[in-house]
């Protein structure tokens, strides 16, 4: 008996064995467009292969059912109709399955590519506002042309002089006239100071950890041999690895998710070696001498109005190594926003506890007499507290997504639920431009966010009432998650201050995303609290507006006084200690 080999295809110039899998994973991954041009290639491809010529045809599920049902009604032995039945629902299946894979896979790719944005302009490729020029349009052409050949004005850039509150200011006098001094012009009148001052901004490149060395003369008596040495100046301090130095290291690890290695590189390369382990000392020593100020900002989140907690995914090499003794092996950071009156607190705490359990220990830090906090999370039974009660309002950008992801399968209904909640979301983005109240944005949204919920609802059951929908598609199981959590996706329609989603916490947990991007992992736990402790300081500067160098810098320049009394050392008020 001949063994019939696999056929080879021409590929770069080799021959390879044919491998239908790997085909079938590059067609998945293919952007809509590129897979209709695919589709052709792939249909030519096969008709130059031996074999049996292929027919293809367009069918939709209706068309399935359809033609079950003509089966049904035909002629045809019992036997054959149900031999054809079956073969039927067999393909029914297959392509429920062909397009669960298919989303599972763009999900994979966005995970891994990124997705630049899931606005419904990039989504359904419609403009934000009502009469907007089209794209292409001649007058949009007109607009396009005439920014071209506009040229940039010096002085107007990105940014104005009053963006770089960290530069260093000099003040440059007028170096021939003085407020008083006659006009060398008219001479006549007499010159006087404006209120206003030209600004000129310039940038100097330097390492981001500069050294400094101080050679100091000595003298040494030919007689006695007593050697003299000059004396250090003041400027120059008594520690070798200033304040500056610290904030700096941990700003770049921890809120810009520069490793310690990469550093070490950078400023070797620079001619200022600064090896990772001695990086570490340095962020180990600051972390000793302020995490009080980390203990602190835990137990004023507790007080918060609106707590927002979601986590993820992170490595730490010792808990790793330590699972036997353990039933959970799972290591998560789980982020926690916490917001009262204008103040934002971000937490990050990492270990084996889900974000339901980290929330039950920061809230037993709250005040017994305050009423309980509004909690935003996703549908997750772990992101909710088991012991103690909270206001519990789920995400609607989750709800949302779901019917993102199937938007290319199922154009018209979703295209449906993104637009309504679009006008949702642009009621509530008018009630922050208004700067409405807790109240008065409730009012407003019952008033005008209220009908579009209901009237989104009642198409929601229908599509699962009536079936219209199969309950096991990727529709439908979107649609049934907004049907099963309905009550605390709208919670915003009965809560004064209940937002809609958790996307400042998400985008706080991008902090830890990063990290672990860059580094991978914590070696030991009390790396892991060290990096907690930087993210959490860092990021909730980063929220109220306050610079965390200079933050970081003045915690460890007054660290006898944060000890003592930690909550007038705070973000938003350690500058009224200086």
């Amino acid at each position: 008996m001949e063994i019939q080999k696999r056929p080879k295809y021409l590929l770069c110039g080799k021959k390879y064995p044919f491998n239908p899998l790997f085909f079938l994973f590059i067609y998945g991954n293919l952007c809509m467009n590129t897979q209709d041009i695919m589709t052709e290639k792939i249909h030519v491809f096969y008709r130059k292969m031996k074999g049996p010529s292929f027919t293809y045809i367009d069918i939709t599920r209706e068309e399935l059912h359809g033609l079950i049902g003509e089966v049904e009604r035909s002629n045809l032995s019992p036997e054959v109709r149900d031999k054809l039945t079956a073969i039927i629902k067999t393909i029914e299946y297959l392509l429920q399955v062909i397009e669960d894979k298919s989303i599972a896979i763009g999900r994979l790719v966005r995970m891994i590519f990124g997705r630049s944005t899931e606005s419904s302009k990039n989504i359904l490729g419609k403009t934000d506002e009502e009469g907007d020029s089209p794209e292409g349009s001649d007058e949009s052409a007109c607009q396009e042309e005439d920014k071209k050949k506009k040229k940039p004005v010096k002085g107007h850039g990105r940014n104005g002089t009053s963006a770089y509150t960290g530069a260093e200011k000099i003040l440059i006098s007028h170096s021939r006239l003085k407020a008083g001094f006659p006009c060398p012009l008219c001479l006549k009148g007499k010159v006087y100071k404006l209120k206003i001052s030209g600004k000129v901004v310039r940038f100097v490149g330097s390492a981001p950890v500069k050294a400094t060395v101080y050679e100091l003369e000595k003298l040494r008596c030919n007689l006695c041999g007593e050697i003299f040495t000059a004396d250090l100046p003041k400027e120059a301090g008594e520690k070798k690895y200033d304040e500056t130095a610290g904030a700096m290291i941990g700003l770049l690890k921890y809120g810009s998710g520069f490793p310690f290695y990469r550093f070490e590189k950078l400023q070797a390369s620079l001619g200022i070696p600064l090896p990772a382990s001695t990086q570490w000392d340095i962020v180990e020593d600051v972390a000793h001498q302020i995490y009080p100020v980390f203990e602190e900002l835990k137990r004023e989140a507790a007080q918060g109005e609106v707590v927002y907690n979601d986590d993820t995914t992170m490595k730490v090499l010792d808990l790793m190594k330590n699972t036997e003794e353990q039933k959970r092996k799972g290591i998560f950071t789980t982020g926690i926003v916490s917001i009262m009156d204008t103040r934002k607190i971000a937490l990050f705490l990492t270990g084996r506890n889900h974000a339901g359990e980290n929330m039950d220990d920061i809230l037993r830090k709250r005040d017994s007499e305050l009423e309980p906090p509004i909690q935003m999370c996703d549908a997750l039974s772990r992101n909710v507290p088991k012991s103690l009660k909270t206001i519990l309002a789920n995400c609607l950008s989750h709800g949302r997504r779901n019917f993102v992801d199937v938007q290319p399968y199922f154009p018209q209904e979703c295209e449906y639920v993104i637009e309504t909640l679009g006008k949702v979301y642009k009621n509530d983005e008018t009630a922050k431009e208004q700067n409405m109240s807790a109240e008065e944005r409730l009012s407003f949204h019952q008033a005008h966010s209220g009908p579009l919920m209901e009237e989104l609802h009642q198409w929601l059951n229908e599509q699962s009432d009536e079936k219209k929908v199969e309950p096991n598609s990727s529709l439908g199981k979107a649609i049934s998650y907004m049907l099963n959590h309905w009550e605390k996706l709208t919670r915003f329609l009965e809560v004064p201050g209940a937002p809609l989603d958790n996307n400042v916490c998400e985008q706080a947990l991008k902090k830890t995303v990063l990290h672990r991007k860059n580094s991978l992992f914590y070696k030991t736990e009390r790396g892991a609290y060290s990096g907690d402790l930087f993210m959490s300081l860092i990021h909730t500067c980063n929220l109220n507006g306050v610079n965390p160098f200079d933050y970081l810098k003045e915690l460890q320049k007054n660290s006898p006084e944060v000890f003592k009394n930690p909550s007038a050392w705070m973000p938003w008020n350690y500058r009224d200690n200086l």
